[in-house]
Protein backbone atom coordinates (compact mmCIF):
# COMPACT_ATOMS: atom_id res chain seq x y z
CA UNK A 1 0.00 0.00 0.00
CA UNK A 2 1.41 3.43 -0.93
CA UNK A 3 1.87 6.16 1.65
CA UNK A 4 0.28 9.56 0.84
CA UNK A 5 2.84 12.26 -0.02
CA UNK A 6 1.53 14.53 2.76
CA UNK A 7 2.19 11.81 5.31
CA UNK A 8 5.66 11.25 3.94
CA UNK A 9 6.39 14.99 4.21
CA UNK A 10 5.14 15.13 7.78
CA UNK A 11 7.20 12.09 8.64
CA UNK A 12 10.30 13.61 7.08
CA UNK A 13 9.89 16.80 9.12
CA UNK A 14 9.41 14.77 12.29
CA UNK A 15 12.46 12.67 11.50
CA UNK A 16 14.56 15.76 10.93
CA UNK A 17 13.42 17.21 14.24
CA UNK A 18 14.27 14.02 16.08
CA UNK A 19 17.65 13.70 14.39
CA UNK A 20 18.59 17.31 15.01
CA UNK A 21 17.42 17.29 18.60
CA UNK A 22 16.79 20.43 20.58
CA UNK A 23 18.98 23.45 21.11
CA UNK A 24 21.20 22.91 24.09
CA UNK A 25 19.45 23.63 27.39
CA UNK A 26 22.51 24.56 29.43
CA UNK A 27 24.40 27.23 31.33
CA UNK A 28 27.14 28.72 29.16
CA UNK A 29 28.90 30.99 31.67
CA UNK A 30 29.85 28.84 34.65
CA UNK A 31 33.12 30.53 35.69
CA UNK A 32 32.50 33.45 38.04
CA UNK A 33 35.91 35.06 38.47
CA UNK A 34 36.26 38.37 36.62
CA UNK A 35 38.10 37.90 33.33
CA UNK A 36 40.28 40.90 32.49
CA UNK A 37 41.58 39.58 29.19
CA UNK A 38 38.38 39.56 27.14
CA UNK A 39 39.62 41.29 24.01
CA UNK A 40 37.36 39.01 21.97
CA UNK A 41 34.16 37.20 22.88
CA UNK A 42 35.50 33.93 21.48
CA UNK A 43 38.67 34.10 23.52
CA UNK A 44 39.18 30.70 25.11
CA UNK A 45 40.30 32.50 28.25
CA UNK A 46 37.04 34.37 28.77
CA UNK A 47 34.25 32.70 26.79
CA UNK A 48 32.93 30.78 29.80
CA UNK A 49 33.29 33.65 32.29
CA UNK A 50 30.09 35.31 33.50
CA UNK A 51 31.87 38.60 34.26
CA UNK A 52 34.26 40.26 31.82
CA UNK A 53 36.15 43.54 31.99
CA UNK A 54 36.62 44.88 28.46
CA UNK A 55 39.09 47.59 27.38
CA UNK A 56 38.00 50.89 25.82
CA UNK A 57 39.84 52.47 22.90
CA UNK A 58 40.45 55.69 24.89
CA UNK A 59 41.60 53.93 28.03
CA UNK A 60 39.65 52.53 30.91
CA UNK A 61 37.20 49.67 30.58
CA UNK A 62 33.58 48.61 30.77
CA UNK A 63 32.03 45.57 32.40
CA UNK A 64 29.93 42.83 30.81
CA UNK A 65 28.13 40.37 33.06
CA UNK A 66 25.84 37.43 32.29
CA UNK A 67 22.93 35.99 34.25
CA UNK A 68 21.26 32.87 32.79
CA UNK A 69 17.82 31.28 33.22
CA UNK A 70 16.40 27.86 32.40
CA UNK A 71 13.18 27.10 30.52
CA UNK A 72 11.13 27.25 33.73
CA UNK A 73 12.31 30.77 34.57
CA UNK A 74 14.73 29.70 37.31
CA UNK A 75 18.29 30.91 37.65
CA UNK A 76 20.76 28.30 36.45
CA UNK A 77 22.91 29.08 39.46
CA UNK A 78 22.07 31.69 42.08
CA UNK A 79 25.77 32.19 42.70
CA UNK A 80 26.10 33.60 39.17
CA UNK A 81 23.63 36.38 40.08
CA UNK A 82 25.15 37.06 43.50
CA UNK A 83 28.71 37.32 42.16
CA UNK A 84 27.64 39.92 39.60
CA UNK A 85 25.49 41.94 42.02
CA UNK A 86 28.26 41.91 44.63
CA UNK A 87 30.76 43.21 42.08
CA UNK A 88 28.40 45.97 40.95
CA UNK A 89 27.78 46.99 44.55
CA UNK A 90 31.53 47.16 45.14
CA UNK A 91 32.00 49.28 42.01
CA UNK A 92 29.13 51.58 43.04
CA UNK A 93 30.74 52.20 46.42
CA UNK A 94 33.63 54.05 44.77
CA UNK A 95 32.12 55.52 41.60
CA UNK A 96 28.85 56.07 39.77
CA UNK A 97 27.60 53.41 37.38
CA UNK A 98 25.69 53.41 34.11
CA UNK A 99 24.09 49.96 34.11
CA UNK A 100 22.51 48.70 30.88
CA UNK A 101 20.56 45.44 30.85
CA UNK A 102 19.85 43.50 27.65
CA UNK A 103 17.33 40.63 27.34
CA UNK A 104 17.67 38.82 24.02
CA UNK A 105 14.80 37.28 22.11
CA UNK A 106 13.87 34.52 19.71
CA UNK A 107 16.66 32.25 18.35
CA UNK A 108 19.34 33.74 20.62
CA UNK A 109 21.04 32.76 23.88
CA UNK A 110 24.03 33.49 26.10
CA UNK A 111 26.26 31.19 24.02
CA UNK A 112 29.69 32.60 23.11
CA UNK A 113 29.62 34.18 19.68
CA UNK A 114 25.89 34.99 19.66
CA UNK A 115 25.35 38.01 17.41
CA UNK A 116 23.23 39.78 20.03
CA UNK A 117 26.18 39.69 22.44
CA UNK A 118 28.42 41.26 19.81
CA UNK A 119 25.93 44.07 19.18
CA UNK A 120 25.53 44.65 22.91
CA UNK A 121 29.28 44.89 23.37
CA UNK A 122 29.41 47.50 20.60
CA UNK A 123 26.81 49.64 22.36
CA UNK A 124 28.59 49.33 25.71
CA UNK A 125 31.92 50.34 24.21
CA UNK A 126 30.34 53.42 22.62
CA UNK A 127 28.67 54.37 25.89
CA UNK A 128 32.00 53.97 27.66
CA UNK A 129 33.64 56.36 25.21
CA UNK A 130 30.80 58.84 25.68
CA UNK A 131 31.28 58.71 29.44
CA UNK A 132 34.91 59.70 28.99
CA UNK A 133 33.79 62.67 26.86
CA UNK A 134 31.14 63.59 29.45
CA UNK A 135 33.76 63.51 32.19
CA UNK A 136 36.04 65.83 30.26
CA UNK A 137 33.19 68.25 29.58
CA UNK A 138 31.70 68.32 33.09
CA UNK A 139 34.76 67.76 35.25
CA UNK A 140 33.25 64.77 37.01
CA UNK A 141 34.70 61.24 36.89
CA UNK A 142 33.24 59.10 34.08
CA UNK A 143 30.62 56.61 35.16
CA UNK A 144 31.60 52.94 34.99
CA UNK A 145 29.56 51.41 32.17
CA UNK A 146 28.30 47.96 33.17
CA UNK A 147 26.33 45.76 30.78
CA UNK A 148 24.19 42.91 32.09
CA UNK A 149 23.17 40.30 29.50
CA UNK A 150 20.22 38.18 30.65
CA UNK A 151 20.28 34.88 28.78
CA UNK A 152 17.63 32.22 28.26
CA UNK A 153 16.95 29.58 25.59
CA UNK A 154 15.45 31.74 22.85
CA UNK A 155 15.67 28.93 20.29
CA UNK A 156 14.68 25.33 20.90
CA UNK A 157 15.31 23.67 17.51
CA UNK A 158 18.59 24.70 15.79
CA UNK A 159 17.45 23.87 12.24
CA UNK A 160 17.02 26.80 9.80
CA UNK A 161 13.48 25.94 8.63
CA UNK A 162 12.14 24.08 11.64
CA UNK A 163 13.25 26.79 14.07
CA UNK A 164 10.57 29.07 12.61
CA UNK A 165 7.96 26.68 13.98
CA UNK A 166 9.11 27.36 17.57
CA UNK A 167 7.59 30.85 17.74
CA UNK A 168 4.70 29.94 20.05
CA UNK A 169 6.72 27.48 22.12
CA UNK A 170 9.31 30.18 22.83
CA UNK A 171 6.56 32.72 23.57
CA UNK A 172 5.30 30.49 26.37
CA UNK A 173 8.85 30.10 27.68
CA UNK A 174 9.42 33.87 27.57
CA UNK A 175 6.35 34.39 29.77
CA UNK A 176 7.73 31.85 32.27
CA UNK A 177 11.14 33.53 32.30
CA UNK A 178 9.62 36.98 32.83
CA UNK A 179 7.44 35.75 35.66
CA UNK A 180 10.19 33.80 37.42
CA UNK A 181 13.53 34.68 38.97
CA UNK A 182 13.95 37.49 36.44
CA UNK A 183 11.86 39.69 38.78
CA UNK A 184 14.37 39.20 41.59
CA UNK A 185 17.38 39.89 39.36
CA UNK A 186 15.92 43.16 38.07
CA UNK A 187 14.93 44.23 41.59
CA UNK A 188 18.48 43.60 42.84
CA UNK A 189 19.93 45.67 40.00
CA UNK A 190 17.59 48.56 40.73
CA UNK A 191 18.47 48.29 44.42
CA UNK A 192 22.08 49.08 43.53
CA UNK A 193 20.91 52.42 42.14
CA UNK A 194 18.61 53.07 45.11
CA UNK A 195 21.31 52.23 47.66
CA UNK A 196 23.72 54.64 45.98
CA UNK A 197 21.11 57.40 46.03
CA UNK A 198 20.36 56.78 49.71
CA UNK A 199 23.86 57.85 50.81
CA UNK A 200 24.71 60.09 47.82
CA UNK A 201 21.65 62.21 46.88
CA UNK A 202 23.52 63.69 43.91
CA UNK A 203 24.37 60.22 42.58
CA UNK A 204 24.64 59.82 38.80
CA UNK A 205 24.19 56.04 38.94
CA UNK A 206 21.55 55.04 36.41
CA UNK A 207 19.86 51.87 35.10
CA UNK A 208 18.48 51.27 31.59
CA UNK A 209 17.27 48.05 30.03
CA UNK A 210 16.56 46.78 26.54
CA UNK A 211 14.47 43.78 25.50
CA UNK A 212 14.32 42.45 21.94
CA UNK A 213 11.61 40.25 20.41
CA UNK A 214 10.51 37.76 23.06
CA UNK A 215 12.99 39.52 25.31
CA UNK A 216 10.48 42.37 25.18
CA UNK A 217 7.81 39.95 26.42
CA UNK A 218 10.18 38.82 29.19
CA UNK A 219 10.61 42.44 30.30
CA UNK A 220 6.87 43.18 30.08
CA UNK A 221 5.99 40.08 32.10
CA UNK A 222 8.52 41.04 34.77
CA UNK A 223 7.81 44.79 34.97
CA UNK A 224 4.29 45.42 33.66
CA UNK A 225 2.66 45.85 37.07
CA UNK A 226 5.61 47.83 38.42
CA UNK A 227 5.45 50.32 35.56
CA UNK A 228 1.71 50.89 36.00
CA UNK A 229 2.08 51.40 39.74
CA UNK A 230 4.87 53.93 39.35
CA UNK A 231 2.90 56.12 36.96
CA UNK A 232 0.54 56.84 39.85
CA UNK A 233 2.79 57.98 42.68
CA UNK A 234 1.41 57.27 46.15
CA UNK A 235 4.13 58.92 48.20
CA UNK A 236 5.70 62.35 48.45
CA UNK A 237 8.59 63.22 46.17
CA UNK A 238 11.87 64.99 47.02
CA UNK A 239 11.85 68.65 46.11
CA UNK A 240 14.13 69.70 43.27
CA UNK A 241 16.89 72.22 43.86
CA UNK A 242 17.51 74.87 41.23
CA UNK A 243 20.35 72.83 39.73
CA UNK A 244 18.08 69.80 39.26
CA UNK A 245 19.43 67.75 42.17
CA UNK A 246 17.16 66.41 44.88
CA UNK A 247 16.68 67.72 48.38
CA UNK A 248 16.17 64.60 50.45
CA UNK A 249 15.20 66.56 53.55
CA UNK A 250 11.79 67.80 52.42
CA UNK A 251 8.98 66.02 50.60
CA UNK A 252 6.23 67.36 48.38
CA UNK A 253 2.86 66.37 49.78
CA UNK A 254 1.16 63.26 48.40
CA UNK A 255 -1.01 63.71 45.34
CA UNK A 256 1.00 66.50 43.70
CA UNK A 257 1.62 65.77 40.01
CA UNK A 258 5.23 65.05 39.26
CA UNK A 259 7.51 63.59 36.62
CA UNK A 260 6.55 60.05 35.69
CA UNK A 261 8.92 57.40 37.02
CA UNK A 262 9.38 53.94 35.61
CA UNK A 263 11.68 51.04 36.37
CA UNK A 264 15.25 52.24 36.71
CA UNK A 265 15.58 55.11 34.27
CA UNK A 266 14.60 53.72 30.85
CA UNK A 267 13.06 50.58 29.34
CA UNK A 268 13.41 50.01 25.57
CA UNK A 269 11.58 47.19 23.76
CA UNK A 270 12.62 46.41 20.15
CA UNK A 271 10.17 44.47 17.96
CA UNK A 272 8.49 43.13 21.13
CA UNK A 273 6.42 40.01 20.55
CA UNK A 274 3.45 40.52 22.85
CA UNK A 275 -0.14 41.60 22.29
CA UNK A 276 -1.15 45.26 22.57
CA UNK A 277 -3.61 44.40 25.32
CA UNK A 278 -0.66 43.90 27.67
CA UNK A 279 0.25 47.57 27.10
CA UNK A 280 -3.29 48.92 27.44
CA UNK A 281 -2.96 50.29 30.96
CA UNK A 282 0.27 52.21 30.26
CA UNK A 283 -1.15 53.65 27.04
CA UNK A 284 -4.37 54.72 28.78
CA UNK A 285 -2.53 56.30 31.71
CA UNK A 286 -0.19 58.32 29.52
CA UNK A 287 -2.87 59.37 27.01
CA UNK A 288 -5.24 60.66 29.70
CA UNK A 289 -2.54 62.99 31.03
CA UNK A 290 -2.32 66.03 28.80
CA UNK A 291 0.98 67.62 29.84
CA UNK A 292 4.35 66.74 31.33
CA UNK A 293 6.93 68.87 33.06
CA UNK A 294 10.07 70.10 31.20
CA UNK A 295 12.29 67.77 33.23
CA UNK A 296 10.31 64.69 32.12
CA UNK A 297 12.46 62.18 30.23
CA UNK A 298 11.52 59.03 28.27
CA UNK A 299 10.54 56.14 30.54
CA UNK A 300 9.47 53.39 28.09
CA UNK A 301 10.17 53.23 24.35
CA UNK A 302 8.62 50.51 22.17
CA UNK A 303 10.29 50.34 18.74
CA UNK A 304 8.63 48.17 16.08
CA UNK A 305 9.67 47.99 12.44
CA UNK A 306 7.02 48.22 9.76
CA UNK A 307 9.02 45.41 8.10
CA UNK A 308 8.73 43.07 11.11
CA UNK A 309 6.45 40.55 9.42
CA UNK A 310 6.76 38.02 12.25
CA UNK A 311 4.84 40.31 14.63
CA UNK A 312 2.84 42.06 11.90
CA UNK A 313 1.31 38.97 10.28
CA UNK A 314 2.28 35.68 11.95
CA UNK A 315 1.67 36.95 15.48
CA UNK A 316 -1.98 38.03 15.02
CA UNK A 317 -2.73 34.85 13.09
CA UNK A 318 -1.53 32.72 15.97
CA UNK A 319 -3.25 34.92 18.57
CA UNK A 320 -6.55 34.65 16.69
CA UNK A 321 -6.44 30.88 17.11
CA UNK A 322 -5.29 30.86 20.72
CA UNK A 323 -7.89 33.47 21.83
CA UNK A 324 -10.83 32.10 19.82
CA UNK A 325 -13.01 31.48 22.88
CA UNK A 326 -12.11 34.66 24.79
CA UNK A 327 -14.66 37.44 25.24
CA UNK A 328 -13.78 41.05 24.41
CA UNK A 329 -15.54 44.41 24.27
CA UNK A 330 -14.91 47.97 23.15
CA UNK A 331 -13.54 50.33 25.79
CA UNK A 332 -13.19 54.12 25.80
CA UNK A 333 -10.68 56.65 27.05
CA UNK A 334 -10.25 60.41 26.83
CA UNK A 335 -7.28 61.73 24.88
CA UNK A 336 -6.22 64.81 26.85
CA UNK A 337 -4.23 66.17 23.90
CA UNK A 338 -7.10 66.21 21.41
CA UNK A 339 -9.95 66.38 23.89
CA UNK A 340 -11.62 63.51 22.03
CA UNK A 341 -13.09 60.27 23.37
CA UNK A 342 -11.28 57.34 21.78
CA UNK A 343 -12.78 53.88 21.36
CA UNK A 344 -10.46 50.89 21.72
CA UNK A 345 -11.39 47.51 20.22
CA UNK A 346 -10.19 44.85 22.68
CA UNK A 347 -10.67 42.19 20.01
CA UNK A 348 -7.94 43.88 17.92
CA UNK A 349 -5.65 44.78 20.84
CA UNK A 350 -5.81 41.16 22.01
CA UNK A 351 -4.38 39.75 18.76
CA UNK A 352 -2.18 42.50 17.30
CA UNK A 353 1.39 42.97 18.52
CA UNK A 354 1.79 46.17 20.49
CA UNK A 355 3.92 47.96 17.92
CA UNK A 356 1.41 47.39 15.13
CA UNK A 357 -1.66 48.55 17.06
CA UNK A 358 -2.18 52.00 15.58
CA UNK A 359 -4.26 53.56 18.40
CA UNK A 360 -1.28 53.25 20.75
CA UNK A 361 1.29 54.74 18.36
CA UNK A 362 2.97 57.98 19.45
CA UNK A 363 5.91 58.33 17.01
CA UNK A 364 7.51 57.59 13.66
CA UNK A 365 11.27 56.94 13.38
CA UNK A 366 12.76 57.58 9.95
CA UNK A 367 16.28 57.82 8.49
CA UNK A 368 17.67 61.32 8.56
CA UNK A 369 19.09 60.97 5.06
CA UNK A 370 19.17 58.53 2.18
CA UNK A 371 22.56 57.10 3.19
CA UNK A 372 22.62 53.32 2.96
CA UNK A 373 23.25 51.44 6.20
CA UNK A 374 26.44 49.87 4.87
CA UNK A 375 28.16 53.25 4.50
CA UNK A 376 27.05 54.98 7.69
CA UNK A 377 30.29 55.83 9.45
CA UNK A 378 30.81 56.16 13.18
CA UNK A 379 31.21 59.79 14.17
CA UNK A 380 33.85 61.12 16.48
CA UNK A 381 32.82 61.02 20.11
CA UNK A 382 32.57 64.81 20.46
CA UNK A 383 30.23 65.04 17.42
CA UNK A 384 28.12 62.21 18.79
CA UNK A 385 27.87 64.05 22.09
CA UNK A 386 26.77 67.24 20.36
CA UNK A 387 24.05 65.38 18.45
CA UNK A 388 22.82 63.64 21.60
CA UNK A 389 22.67 66.92 23.50
CA UNK A 390 20.79 68.68 20.70
CA UNK A 391 18.23 65.84 20.74
CA UNK A 392 18.01 66.05 24.54
CA UNK A 393 17.39 69.78 24.33
CA UNK A 394 14.70 69.33 21.66
CA UNK A 395 13.03 66.68 23.82
CA UNK A 396 12.46 69.26 26.55
CA UNK A 397 10.57 71.45 24.01
CA UNK A 398 8.65 68.46 22.63
CA UNK A 399 5.03 69.01 21.52
CA UNK A 400 2.38 67.18 19.46
CA UNK A 401 3.64 66.86 15.90
CA UNK A 402 7.23 67.86 16.77
CA UNK A 403 10.35 66.39 15.16
CA UNK A 404 13.52 65.60 17.09
CA UNK A 405 16.69 65.07 15.07
CA UNK A 406 19.24 62.55 16.29
CA UNK A 407 22.57 61.73 14.61
CA UNK A 408 21.13 59.67 11.75
CA UNK A 409 17.37 59.46 12.40
CA UNK A 410 14.39 61.72 12.98
CA UNK A 411 11.82 60.99 15.68
CA UNK A 412 8.44 62.52 14.84
CA UNK A 413 5.63 62.64 17.41
CA UNK A 414 2.07 62.19 16.17
CA UNK A 415 -0.46 64.97 16.63
CA UNK A 416 -2.45 62.67 18.96
CA UNK A 417 0.24 62.42 21.65
CA UNK A 418 1.18 64.98 24.31
CA UNK A 419 4.62 66.52 24.26
CA UNK A 420 7.15 64.67 26.44
CA UNK A 421 4.71 61.79 26.91
CA UNK A 422 7.30 59.39 28.37
CA UNK A 423 5.68 56.23 26.94
CA UNK A 424 6.82 56.08 23.32
CA UNK A 425 5.30 53.57 20.88
CA UNK A 426 7.36 54.07 17.73
CA UNK A 427 6.82 52.75 14.24
CA UNK A 428 10.27 52.34 12.69
CA UNK A 429 11.00 52.73 8.99
CA UNK A 430 11.81 49.38 7.39
CA UNK A 431 15.10 50.75 6.09
CA UNK A 432 16.34 51.02 9.69
CA UNK A 433 15.14 47.65 10.99
CA UNK A 434 14.67 45.31 8.04
CA UNK A 435 13.05 42.33 9.76
CA UNK A 436 12.21 40.87 13.16
CA UNK A 437 15.78 40.02 14.18
CA UNK A 438 17.61 42.94 12.59
CA UNK A 439 18.96 45.23 15.33
CA UNK A 440 22.48 45.80 14.00
CA UNK A 441 21.96 48.89 11.84
CA UNK A 442 24.50 51.51 12.92
CA UNK A 443 21.78 54.19 12.89
CA UNK A 444 19.64 52.21 15.35
CA UNK A 445 22.63 51.47 17.59
CA UNK A 446 23.44 55.17 17.66
CA UNK A 447 19.82 56.15 18.33
CA UNK A 448 19.57 53.74 21.26
CA UNK A 449 22.79 55.08 22.71
CA UNK A 450 21.56 58.66 22.46
CA UNK A 451 18.17 57.74 23.95
CA UNK A 452 19.92 56.13 26.92
CA UNK A 453 21.99 59.30 27.42
CA UNK A 454 18.88 61.52 27.31
CA UNK A 455 17.20 59.43 30.01
CA UNK A 456 20.20 58.80 32.23
CA UNK A 457 22.26 62.01 32.05
CA UNK A 458 21.82 64.05 35.27
CA UNK A 459 19.97 67.32 34.68
CA UNK A 460 22.83 69.36 36.14
CA UNK A 461 25.22 67.81 33.60
CA UNK A 462 22.79 68.52 30.77
CA UNK A 463 22.59 72.19 31.72
CA UNK A 464 26.38 72.58 31.80
CA UNK A 465 26.70 70.84 28.44
CA UNK A 466 23.84 72.78 26.87
CA UNK A 467 25.78 75.93 27.68
CA UNK A 468 29.01 74.53 26.29
CA UNK A 469 27.38 73.53 22.99
CA UNK A 470 25.44 76.78 22.67
CA UNK A 471 22.03 75.30 23.50
CA UNK A 472 19.40 77.15 25.51
CA UNK A 473 18.77 76.00 29.10
CA UNK A 474 15.69 74.04 30.18
CA UNK A 475 13.07 76.29 31.72
CA UNK A 476 10.88 74.91 34.54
Amino acid sequence: MSVPSSSRSAGLLLSLALLSGCASHQQYRDRYAVCDNATAELSTDCASHSIQRLPLSQGGSHLLGFVEFDDQGHLWDRRQMHELVDLLNAEAASRDLLMVVFVHGWKHSAAPGDSNIETFRKVLARLGTDEIELGRATGRPPRQVAGIYLGWRGGSVPVPVLENLTFWDRKNTAEKVGGGDMIEVLARLEQIKRDKESFAPDSSTRLAMVGHSFGGLVVQAALGQTLSGRFVRTEGLPRQRDDGSQDSGELVRDGVSSDVKGFGDLVVLINPAFEAQRFANLSDLSTERGSYFPAQVPVVAVLTSEADYATRYAFPAGRALSTFFEQTRDSTRRNATTGQIERMAESEANVQAVGHFEPYRTHWLRPRSGVERSVVAEQRADKEMGAALAAARDWHDDAPGSRITFSDVVLERTSMSAGRNPYLVVRVDGALIQDHNDIDDERIVQFLKELVLISTMPLQDKERLFQRFGLSPVRP
